[in-house]
């Protein structure tokens, strides 16, 4: 929740303009427009659209490594640990913690956009890398995890 307000704070305020000054609304005249130069070339082609195949690929790992967390979080409260991250209440509550899980999805995907529009496109890959290795590794933790055995009055 914090990562999507920290990076709207970052951008500026002048990025968030509804409108655009009345100037840059007018079409460039032939004068003003500059010939493409080898740097531009390389740059237009390192550039891609959002919902490329290979970022397909990669939500679709944001999604079922969340998915894994969902369930071995499910698994691990059944067998009497305490989840860390959140309050066992909410993993309880099988409805509510699959939309949190969701969630994470969407802000991970959300961000990826951000990086994307602002043209930090390694950055977008690597948002949905990390986050597809942090909630596999957090995923083989809880699996990991021996059984809570409840402590009996001899």
């Amino acid at each position: 929740m914090i990562v999507p307000l920290v990076l709207v704070a970052m951008m500026g305020p002048s990025n968030l303009c509804g409108q655009e000054p009345a100037a840059a609304q007018r079409a460039p005249s032939a004068d003003s427009v500059t010939p493409v130069r080898k740097n531009q070339t390389k740059e237009l082609m390192r550039e891609h659209r959002f919902w490329d195949k290979k970022n397909d690929w990669w939500f679709a790992g944001v999604g079922a490594a969340r998915t894994l967390d969902y369930f071995s979080t499910l698994n691990m409260r059944r067998r009497g640990r305490q989840e860390i991250l959140l309050t066992n209440d909410a993993v309880d509550n099988h409805a509510a913690f699959a939309a949190i899980e969701a969630a994470g999805t969407g802000v991970s995907i959300g961000v990826s956009y951000l990086f994307h529009r602002h043209g930090h496109h390694k950055l977008e890959r690597w948002t949905s890398i990390v986050h597809i290795g942090l909630a596999t590794a957090g995923s083989v933790r809880n699996y990991s995890l021996k059984t809570a055995h409840p402590k009996t009055a001899p």
